[in-house]
């Protein structure tokens, strides 16, 4: 009896002890994968360029400028700062042929908005007013070729710098103007333009 009392306690102190899992295993999804958890460190989502596609570059700086009379397409002209009469008229499609353009400077820079009128009787210059001079009736006062100053001179109806530099080449290689009538001997001062020169000035 004492034998079989022995064993028994010994089978009984034998058995493996059940220690609980402390890390439970993740719960599985139906079919025995594992359902995925949550992460903390998850790549982020790129989010869309508020910039969207790359931009144009901004197109040039334009003026706009209006061509009336006698060109091939007259209206509205768009051309880039700095362009030049002669720039603008090309863009136009060209004067008509047989028409006077000596009323125009044609090196001179065009400005926003200002309308250049070709071939027209009676058409104004088309000039920009330099600094400290009036855009009305610019050669109200005649001007006295023998005292004018090169800027004087361009304030003449259909004057540019080309021509009021001759002006006063012809001055200077002779002296001075002793009649209105030797303008005509100018390069450039044609019948027209003496004519259209007379009023405005004087010696």
């Amino acid at each position: 009896m004492l034998g079989l009392a022995w064993a028994a306690w010994s089978v009984f102190h034998s058995r493996p002890e059940v220690i609980p899992d402390a890390h439970p295993s993740a719960p599985s999804a139906i079919g025995g994968s594992p359902v995925a958890q949550p992460s903390t460190s998850g790549s982020v989502v790129p989010q869309s360029s508020t910039s969207g596609s790359p931009g144009t570059s901004p197109s040039p700086q334009e003026v706009v400028v209006d061509v009336a009379g006698k060109v091939r397409r007259p209206g509205l002209v768009r051309a880039t700062t700095g362009s030049r009469v002669a720039d603008v008229l090309v863009l136009a499609g060209g004067a008509l042929p047989g028409v006077d353009l000596t009323n125009l400077n044609l090196a001179r820079q065009v400005s926003d908005g200002e309308q250049i009128l070709v071939g027209l009787p009676g058409a104004p210059p088309a000039a920009t007013p330099g600094p400290g001079t009036s855009s009305t009736n610019p050669t109200a006062t005649p001007v006295d070729l023998n005292k004018a100053t090169l800027a004087e001179l361009e304030s003449l109806p259909g004057v540019g710098p080309v021509l009021a530099q001759r002006i006063l080449d012809w001055r200077t290689e002779h002296g001075r103007f002793t009649t209105v009538d030797e303008l005509q001997e100018v390069t450039g001062v044609g019948e027209k333009k003496f004519e259209s020169l007379k009023p405005h000035v004087h010696v």
